[in-house]
């Protein structure tokens, strides 16, 4: 589930915001193997094998749950803003607002962004591995995590959608059963039901049709139903639900790592092709800190804020 949602923005950095799909498919072709960023573009200074900084971010969070041994928001905030000291690579929007804020000296519950961008929900994936039975737990981390960098209530309802999802799919139903489940049965996620419902019913479309119908943007009201609708139409083939996450073009890290978390927490390690976790730089560090967080749930009252 972790290494999944790692390589889904991996997979994307290539054509990361680039978001007329025809120049993909001439520039990279079939996008099933990760690849050198475009020179001009929001990554240049990355390399075939990094992470744009939604993964960055994601890898922050995971070090601070590693070493925590659960949440604490402290501790991401002060690892989450040293990242960004001197940071080499794209900084964007959300970022800048969110290092505004401290720089006001406010604190992390209240320095996030405006920001309707889903990126703040799709790095979840670190907690659902440590807080995965307990929802109670999970859902506050994810919320305040989220909530850290992005303040919109719609960014952060669909981390605590995520969140529900991979927890229901850890115990058993499919994704496609645990997002209808989410949406149609709890009372909290009833702002985002018809976002899941259209994601939903658009399965039977192609890919790149349906997610530029939705729109290719960062923001959640286009972003989040193609999300679902990548998780609904291949819940049983998370390499090709990358791939067509990628090759939809606009913001596609974002779209990528949520599915990658999604259908990694239901298909496990066989799903993932070799060659793209040995082309992962990051892959022994990853392995090492999920080595730290250990072979169960961390959850008991191991969370601060």
């Amino acid at each position: 589930m972790v290494m999944a949602a790692f390589i889904g923005d991996s997979l994307a950095l290539g054509a990361h915001w680039i978001y007329d799909v025809e120049r993909i498919c001439k520039d990279f072709g079939r996008m099933d193997s990760l690849v050198k960023p475009d020179p001009a573009g929001y990554h240049s200074t990355k390399d075939q094998g990094d992470f744009t900084h939604y993964g960055d971010q994601m890898l922050v969070l995971l070090r601070s749950v590693a070493a925590m041994k659960g949440f604490d928001l402290q501790d991401f905030s002060e690892r989450w803003r040293g990242l960004f000291k001197d940071y080499g690579g794209y900084v964007d929007k959300a970022t800048k607002q969110t290092l505004h804020g401290y720089g006001a000296g406010k604190s992390p519950e209240a320095a996030g962004s405006s920001s309707t961008d889903l990126a703040g929900a799709a790095r979840i994936a670190p907690l659902v591995r440590v807080y995965g039975d307990r929802i109670d737990l999970l859902v506050e981390a994810a919320e305040a995590q989220t909530r850290m960098t992005h303040r919109d209530p719609q960014v952060v309802l669909c981390a605590v959608f995520l969140a529900k999802v991979c927890a229901m799919v850890l115990t058993g139903p499919s994704p496609l059963e645990a997002m209808k489940r989410a949406a149609e049965t709890d009372p909290s996620l009833s702002s985002i039901k018809e976002l899941v419902a259209a994601g939903i019913e658009s399965a039977g479309k192609a890919s790149t049709r349906a997610i530029g119908e939705f729109g290719q943007s960062c923001h959640v009201a286009q972003a989040f139903p193609g999300v679902v609708h990548l998780i609904a139409k291949y819940e049983g083939d998370l390499k090709e639900a990358l791939v067509q996450a990628v090759m939809a073009g606009g913001d596609n890290a974002a779209r990528a790592m949520a599915v990658g978390m999604v259908l990694g927490a239901r298909l496990g390690w066989e799903a993932i092709p070799p060659e793209w976790l040995s082309g992962l730089k990051r892959r022994e560090e990853i392995q090492r800190l999920l080595d730290a967080i250990g072979n169960r749930s961390l959850s008991t009252d191991s969370i601060s804020f």
